[in-house]
């Protein structure tokens, strides 16, 4: 997950989380896949995010809260029939990048889920018409 998100923020497709995320240089913090797995792990929550590779910590943390943001973005337009599944995964497939196996597997099931709640609610309206 850590290489992903990384190629992710430096291809430019996962750029923007809707927060600001700033990590503090300290030599003797962690590195940062360490810092990224305390920072998955919720050490951070009430901390600040200290590592001995700032940038990179920083671009991984910024890949994995756009990662979340965008999917439900994307999930919303491929159920609205706004774009496709094949134009959002092209992005990635153009740029190299493979998307793990437990993120695709809830790309999809997301995607499946807002379309059985769109279903649902066009029935009901449709069975309110007649």
């Amino acid at each position: 997950m850590f290489e992903f998100f990384l190629k992710c923020n430096r291809t430019k497709i996962l750029v923007f989380c809707g927060s600001n995320v700033k990590v503090i240089f300290d030599k003797d913090g962690p590195n940062s896949k360490e810092g990224f797995r305390l920072f998955d792990d919720g050490y951070f929550k009430k901390r600040e995010i200290v590592s001995s590779h700032p940038r990179i910590l920083e671009s991984v943390i910024i890949g994995k809260k756009s990662w979340g943001l965008w999917l439900n973005q994307w999930t919303d337009g491929i159920v609205d029939f706004t774009f496709t599944e094949k134009e959002i995964l092209s992005v990635f497939e153009e740029k190299n990048i493979t998307i793990p196996e437990p993120l695709l597997k809830d790309f999809y099931n997301t995607i499946l889920k807002k379309k059985i709640v769109r279903n649902e609610k066009m029935w009901k309206e449709y069975t309110s018409l007649v």
